[in-house]
């Protein structure tokens, strides 16, 4: 099985057997019931609308607590939940420790989980949640600041369950000199499968450099194609303003012929690649 050192402070999220659920609310136990079968970021939606108040009449406390007793069972879900919660504060007190310890025991524990299996998108993106922590380190929780750490955590994530996030990751640190070194060629291999899986960002990226020939051939249709993939991809997102940019600096110095072909493929194959 492999091995990862993913703490040395690894914070205890629950000591012995897990509790009980009998006496929760029903509906607590049916939402913990449904989480093996759910996506994470399904499953953090419907976390998200309970706790802001559209539970039926649930509290808070009770589906934290539902929540405390399936973590303690290693349940991957609510341990990404948790984690979650207390590194935006919701429903509890900010706390990056307790975040970093939920996100490093799924690590610590899965590792191994199959890449297509229904939790591997949790464990995948536990994986870069734990090397963000390593990249900036967390004094409190014992954590010195390990970019190289972080480096290996990300390719993890990567390569062995394909997560999207952070094949966009390991894309720009492969245009870093500081980080992975400055290698175009390898940055372009890992936005491209991070692109065709939807994310907006390495769509962008390596449409920007396709357009311009940054260290790898030239292709502007293609460039704009991603460009414009992304652009609709991002629209409502934090991402929009910075993608829309380099999509209209690259219409600006673009030719209609070009612009027009463009447009075309991103009709055409937009939606396999997650456009709209």
């Amino acid at each position: 099985m492999r091995t990862f050192r993913v703490t040395n402070a690894l914070i205890s999220v629950a000591a012995g057997a897990a509790l009980a659920l009998t006496g929760l609310p029903a509906k607590a136990q049916a939402i913990l019931a449904a989480l093996p079968g759910e996506t994470a970021v399904d499953a953090a939606l419907n976390m998200a609308n309970i706790l802001d108040g559209a539970g039926g009449g649930i509290s808070s406390d009770a589906l934290i607590l539902a929540l405390e007793d399936a973590a303690a069972a290693g349940q991957p879900m609510a341990l990404w939940q948790l984690g979650l919660m207390y590194e935006n504060g919701e429903g509890v007190k900010k706390d990056p420790v307790k975040a970093f310890g939920y996100f490093s025991q799924i690590a610590d524990e899965h590792a191994d989980t199959a890449p297509k299996s229904v939790e591997a998108d949790i464990v995948a993106q536990s994986f870069v949640k734990v090397g963000e922590y390593y990249r900036e380190g967390l004094p409190e929780a014992g954590i010195a600041k390990d970019e190289d750490y972080s480096n290996k955590l990300m390719m993890h994530a990567a390569s062995y369950f394909g997560d999207a996030d952070a094949q966009y990751r390991v894309g720009k640190l492969y245009l870093d000199d500081e980080e992975l070194g400055d290698n175009p060629l390898q940055s372009a291999r890992w936005l491209s499968l991070a692109a065709r899986k939807g994310h907006a960002g390495a769509q962008a990226q390596l449409g920007n450099m396709l357009f311009n020939g940054d260290g790898i051939e030239a292709n502007p249709v293609e460039g704009l194609m991603w460009l414009t993939i992304a652009s609709r991809r991002a629209a409502g997102t934090i991402d929009e303003r910075w993608i829309q940019g380099l999509l209209q600096d690259a219409m600006s110095v673009t030719t209609p012929e070009h612009r027009a072909e463009a447009v075309h493929l991103a009709d055409s194959l937009g939606t396999r690649f997650g456009g709209l």
